[in-house]
């Protein structure tokens, strides 16, 4: 009872905002380790040798993710509005009209629900589309290379990296309410 007395109360705005500050800076800071191991993971025939500055899929990615487990974790009426407003914020980011990208991020929504059946883990549909979108294929071993699927080795070594970029949505309620 005393616990959630204590606790700090929000507005969906300032969730929004902390929420996409703190994605985008994960992303910013995550990335080039992604990328280091990627081009190092010994799975690979030869390194896929991703570029640094090549951060745009993964951001989307990230994003698109972040916003499935948002609108899957949260309730419906502040859920869907504090959705609404991260996707302004991140529209504002991007330098796009809000419609624009929310049209971006149900691409990208479709996309790896596509590419991660019949799973429905946001976790696995990331690294399936980091290896689709970063066209990871092309440096496999012949026997995953003909099946166009991952090497479930680097796969599992994707997911224990990219769980770090999934918002822990249980921890920000333990501090906030809103």
């Amino acid at each position: 009872m005393f616990s959630s007395i204590l606790k700090k109360k929000l507005t969906a705005d300032q969730v929004a905002t902390i929420f996409v500050n703190g994605i985008c800076d994960v992303i910013n800071r995550g990335f080039e380790p992604v990328v280091d191991c990627i081009n190092d993971d010994p799975s690979f025939v030869k390194s896929p040798e991703i570029v640094k500055n090549n951060i745009d899929e993964f951001a989307l990615i990230v994003i698109t993710a972040n916003l499935i487990e948002m609108e899957r974790l949260t309730d419906a009426t502040t859920g869907v509005h504090t959705l609404n407003l991260a996707i302004e914020k991140l529209a504002e980011i991007y330098g796009i009209e809000a419609m624009d990208m929310r049209q971006i991020v149900q691409d990208y929504r479709q996309f790896m629900k596509r590419v991660n059946l019949p799973s429905k883990t946001t976790l696995y549909a990331m690294s399936k589309a980091i290896f689709h979108k970063y066209e990871l294929n092309d440096f496999q071993d012949e026997y995953f290379k003909r099946m166009n699927a991952p090497n479930p080795v680097f796969l599992k070594r994707l997911d224990e990296m990219l769980v770090n970029f999934l918002w822990n949505w249980d921890s920000f309620y333990r501090k906030y309410r809103f």
